[in-house]
């Protein structure tokens, strides 16, 4: 009696096949969908009385033959001892400090300047839960695009209440007309930018060079790196100072992270002057690995917040420990 059931259930096998092959198609195409974003940039931590906020402007790649005084093997070494490859990844990162009294933010990455991978400030320090109007004050490490771009968008000012602070050599440099115009083609663009994001300050008033080394808002002071910087003619850092505890925002000391504190005598092609701008890295490292400064880095992975530590003749990197809100002091 089996053999007759079986031959009349053969009809019903195709069918079974079809049933079983749609619940695996149903199955597989009801997973979550990726979702390809990313968590907003930024990160808090204390200082002292002072909340210091790291914000992301996006990320640039560099191109390593931008990178002098290192030898191709040097170069792999590091992308390899890194888990890199070339071309580098590396941060845009600026820096707002609330003492409490004033909204201060300390570069402003590059806005337009600098393509569809960064100019995402703006957006961050609104997920932090600020304002663009609620800033008072910008100071501005240094010129680059990727620095100051940030600060107007469509001759719009992207900050209208705040007052931009910038070293005077920097200002007169980069703003000059007689500069841009002796600038060869390719370096053209260096000035134009600065120039055009300033011009909306300029004429507000809003745009305010320093010559001196006094605080510009309680608790914070540029640093000068010398008569020459080396990276830009007035590059400079800023201090900031709240209940004994100190934040180095050191603007573009760094570029390439991997390579540049095992050999602080790597420059980078945008140095204005490669033999100061590697001067001023290596007394500053000396500096910050014997005191142990926390410092804010532009162009270190995302927060960009950490130690330079001496490691027998060369330097490392110690990125700040991951604090929730919950822990923050």
């Amino acid at each position: 009696m089996t053999t007759p059931i079986a031959s009349s259930c053969r009809w019903a096998r195709p069918l079974i096949g079809a049933i079983a092959a749609l619940c695996i198609a149903t199955a597989a195409s009801a997973g979550a969908p990726q979702q390809k974003g990313q968590a907003p940039g930024w990160y808090r931590l204390q200082l002292g009385e002072f909340e210091v906020t790291a914000l992301n402007d996006g990320a640039l790649r560099v191109d390593p033959k931008l990178l002098q005084n290192i030898t191709p093997k040097e170069l792999a070494a590091a992308l390899d001892r890194t888990y890199q490859t070339a071309p580098m990844v590396t941060s845009v990162n600026a820096f707002l400090i609330n003492t409490g009294s004033k909204l201060v933010l300390v570069d402003t990455g590059a806005g337009a300047l600098s393509g569809p991978t960064v100019g995402q400030l703006v957006s961050n320090l609104k997920a932090a839960g600020y304002q663009p109007d609620q800033v008072d004050d910008i100071l501005i490490t240094h010129m680059h695009g990727d620095h100051l771009g940030g600060i107007a968008l469509d001759g719009k000012m992207s900050f209208p209440n705040a007052t931009i602070h910038v070293d005077k050599r920097e200002s007169d440099h980069w703003l000059s007309k007689e500069n841009l115009e002796k600038a060869p083609a390719a370096m053209k663009a260096f000035y134009q930018g600065p120039q055009t994001v300033a011009a909306p300050y300029v004429a507000a008033g809003k745009w305010q060079p320093y010559e001196t080394e006094a605080e510009i808002v309680p608790g914070i002071k540029p640093v000068s790196y010398g008569p020459i910087p080396g990276h830009t003619p007035g590059h400079e850092g800023y201090l900031v100072e709240s209940g004994g505890e100190k934040l180095l925002v050191w603007g573009d000391i760094v570029h390439f992270a991997a390579a540049q504190f095992a050999k602080p005598t790597i420059t980078i092609a945008y140095d204005s002057d490669p033999k100061h701008a590697l001067q001023t890295r290596e007394k500053l490292f000396a500096q910050l690995a014997k005191d142990r400064t926390l410092v804010a880095a532009a162009h270190i992975s995302f927060p960009g917040l950490g130690h330079v530590r001496k490691e027998g003749a060369a330097y490392a990197w110690v990125p700040v420990i991951y604090q929730p809100a919950s822990s923050a002091k």
